[in-house]
């Protein structure tokens, strides 16, 4: 197992940070709205998230109603590099490419998830999760997967072994923290026609036995960080790790 490492081109296109929270009834989009105004300054642009819901009538008479209603605000910064979700039932911290490293992530999360935690008050905490999508541009011509993956999806050799597409998901329990990996692979549209381009997509959950202590829950984060990047390494050889060096 390869200890994980800093790249100094990294293939990160985005990382995510998101704690799903139970929030006393009383606390409505006015609330929100408070922790908005407090962070308006870094986060000028806010649109509305709205949630759509639809219902079926079946009878003598077949019809469907849908009705839409706030429950959040999406906020980014100038550049629309940061972006941060208010909701009612979560808070979320994302960072688009350039990625600069966890240290800068986690602090900046930790300090808006501090205003939104101190104005809300949630309850309980339902869900942790860190997701972080990567892109890993590969030279064309690839003879074969193996030599920039560990983990992808093996063609039978009794079927032709060119690949135009493909997506892989799987799903696998992480024993030592409880959590739950979730790995999407998949090939995308290259930045150029001398390039296949690959989606890692890297998702880890915890969503039972969470704390609602502020130091446990960072220290779990922290975990959850460790745990990614051990499977990142685990999924890419010295090849790739060459390429983003």
């Amino acid at each position: 197992m390869q200890a994980p490492k800093n790249y100094s081109r990294a293939p990160i296109t985005e990382a995510l940070m998101e704690i799903q929270v139970k929030l006393p009834p009383e606390v409505r989009l006015d609330i929100l709205a408070q922790v908005y105004s407090s962070i308006q300054a870094e986060y000028p642009h806010r649109e509305e998230v709205l949630l759509f819901e639809g219902q079926m009538m079946v009878g003598e008479e077949v019809g469907a109603t849908a009705s839409q209603s706030p429950i959040g605000y999406i906020a980014s910064h100038d550049d629309k590099k940061q972006i941060l979700q208010l909701r009612l039932d979560s808070f979320a911290f994302s960072r688009l490419a350039p990625y600069d490293c966890w240290e800068n992530f986690r602090d900046e999360a930790k300090r808006v998830w501090n205003i939104y935690k101190s104005v809300t008050d949630p309850e309980a905490i339902a869900r942790l999760a860190l997701r972080y999508i990567n892109r890993l541009d590969i030279p064309l011509p690839v003879g074969d997967l193996k030599e920039y993956l560990r983990t992808f999806p093996e063609v039978s050799p009794d079927l032709p072994q060119g690949l135009s597409g493909y997506f892989m998901q799987l799903q696998i329990p992480q024993q030592s923290l409880g959590t739950m990996l979730v790995i999407n692979q998949a090939i995308v549209s290259p930045p150029t026609p001398d390039f296949v381009s690959i989606i890692l997509d890297l998702d880890l959950f915890l969503a039972e036995d969470i704390p609602n202590d502020e130091i446990e829950l960072w220290h779990i984060l922290e975990q959850m960080h460790e745990q990614k990047n051990i499977a990142f390494e685990a999924c890419i050889t010295d090849r790739t790790r060459e390429s983003i060096n």
